[in-house]
């Protein structure tokens, strides 16, 4: 089978979507800065170990211009009527659609995933336009009865300035449009600083709005980008000037962000890491359950924050789901993200690699029985040398490799007996908290798991996995994964600030809580 870089030259790809054989470090909407005078880095794809193209990394010098123009656009854009701001993120989303093969073939080719889940992708951005677009005729507040005579009180959202996303290289574009869509909509302008190992997605994207913006007089500074290393995050951290950091990656990089982001007292909106388990009752529907445990433990090479890492297996069901997902995995298609009949791509990098593989010497160590798996994939068709067979261990759920987050395609089975409960005490007893899952077909199960005493994740599902999150609900997870929420539901409020009004519209002064002060 012919793989699609075969068919369709990703050099034409790339010309199409504006990435030049040496890329420039910043755009603050339609303006770039110049190439040629900074630390330069090449980027390879993990697809085929080729030169993707070089990008300058951005200086101090370079972010201090950045935030220097998105603040003086947000003094523009916020005065703008949020229909006005929701119509050019209208014209966003359309000009993503227009581009969105060629987008997904880049998230594909320059981080790794499949070509179906890049353009999965694309989709989450466009989808999340659209909602932008309704939430700008929504951004509503409350009335609340006053205790005074001739006094109305009600609450209103107002832009709440400049806004840091720093994302990562596994979703190195629909992170971006969770956050900049619903804060221009909100007023806001944002500055995103892309994975370093991901720049030419977010490049690509400037590029695809760069006409909607000049169409629509944007401010310059609504929707920035600025390439460069963990400097540049740090930077983005400390900085007082963003009131709000959105910061998507490791437990141990978002505590790091979080600490300097609470120091100077600014909001902070945290995606961190998750060990996402899926309970499997006596009473599931087992082959639902198998397709979804298999998604989820390989999608993306397992290198998703709500990938399936635990597998929780009543010991009624533990040998026939063990037996299944072994055959399984033996078949697994392994390779070019952009071959149409390929379902497990490459790990990001071989510094990736060298995490899988000492994971498992790890967990082995500790007692662990590794099935099936394992082995780094050598030979032509995996020249990136960032190819592995998943993995299927069994292990326990105290294992110190178990608690925690290994980005890689490693699934840990384990067994419980007796009543439910013990399956989601067994979930909960991990530092993560973001996704989890459970297969059953009884009802009392079903809804304990999403009760008080059930799942203690941001997000709980029955008869679905633990990935593939939909953007109407709000997104995040508790206890290390920091407890963000992006995209749905009420997830807006965090990028705008709340204010309480009282009008007074009689011809007296009378005070709060019967209060006398006669002068």
């Amino acid at each position: 089978m012919a793989t699609m870089t075969e068919t369709s030259s990703i050099q034409n790809v790339l010309n199409e979507l504006g990435i030049k054989e040496h890329n420039a470090c910043y755009s603050t909407g339609t303006k770039w800065a110049s190439t040629g005078s900074r630390e330069t880095r090449k980027i390879y794809s993990p697809a085929d170990g080729k030169l993707i193209a070089s990008v300058d990394m951005a200086t101090q010098e370079d972010y201090d211009t950045v935030i220097k123009t998105a603040q003086e656009g947000f003094k523009k854009w916020r005065t703008l009527p949020a229909p006005v701001r929701g119509e050019v993120v209208r014209q966003i989303g359309e000009a993503l659609r227009k581009h969105k093969d060629n987008l997904g073939k880049l998230v594909s080719y320059e981080m790794g995933k499949i070509y179906q889940e890049g353009l999965g992708e694309v989709q989450e951005m466009i989808d999340i336009c659209d909602f932008a677009v309704g939430l700008s005729r929504q951004l509503h507040g409350f009335t609340m009865h006053s205790e005074r005579p001739k006094h109305r009180m009600y609450d209103q959202y107002h832009p709440l300035g400049v806004v840091g996303i720093i994302s990562a290289f596994n979703f190195p574009v629909a992170v971006w449009a969770w956050n900049s869509m619903l804060a221009a909509t909100c007023g806001d302008a944002s500055v995103w600083k892309p994975s370093e190992k991901t720049p030419f997605t977010a490049l690509a994207c400037q590029n695809i709005i760069t006409d909607v913006l000049k169409e629509n007089d944007v401010p310059e500074g609504i929707f920035s980008v600025i390439i460069g290393d963990a400097t540049i995050g740090k930077a983005m951290a400390e900085d007082e000037r963003l009131p709000l950091v959105s910061a998507t990656g490791s437990t141990r990089m978002g505590k790091s962000v979080g600490a300097a982001v609470g120091q100077r007292l600014g909001r902070s909106l945290l995606e961190l890491g998750g060990n996402n388990a899926i309970i499997v009752t006596p009473e599931a529907d087992l082959e639902m359950a198998i397709r979804a445990i298999i998604f989820g433990a390989v999608g993306t090479c397992g290198q998703r924050c709500t990938s399936t890492r635990r597998l929780i297996l009543h010991e009624s069901v533990y040998d026939t789901i063990k037996e299944r997902l072994v055959n399984a995995y033996k078949n697994l298609p392994i390779g070019n993200p952009l071959d149409q009949d390929t379902l497990v791509g490459p790990l990001i990098d071989k510094d990736a690699v060298k995490g899988f593989e000492n994971a498992l010497k790890e967990v082995q160590a500790e007692g662990g029985n590794l099935i099936c798996g394992g082995e780094v994939l050598e030979g032509e068709k995996y020249a990136s040398g960032t190819y592995v067979k998943p993995a299927i261990v069994e292990a326990k759920n105290e294992y110190k490799m178990v608690q925690e987050e290994t980005f890689a395609p490693i699934l840990y089975l384990m067994k419980y007996s007796g009543d439910v409960e013990n399956a989601v005490a067994m979930q909960n007893d991990v530092r993560q908290g973001l996704s989890s899952a459970i297969f059953t077909k009884n009802m009392l199960e079903a809804e304990g798991f999403l009760a008080h005493w059930g799942s203690d994740c941001g997000i709980a599902n029955v008869n679905i996995g633990t990935s593939g999150a939909e953007i109407g609900g709000a997104f995040g997870g508790e206890k290390d994964t920091g407890g963000g929420r992006e995209s749905g539901s009420d997830a807006w409020k965090v990028y705008m600030r709340r204010q309480t009004n009282t009008i007074n519209y009689g011809t007296e002064l009378p005070l709060a809580q019967g209060i006398k002060f006669d002068i």
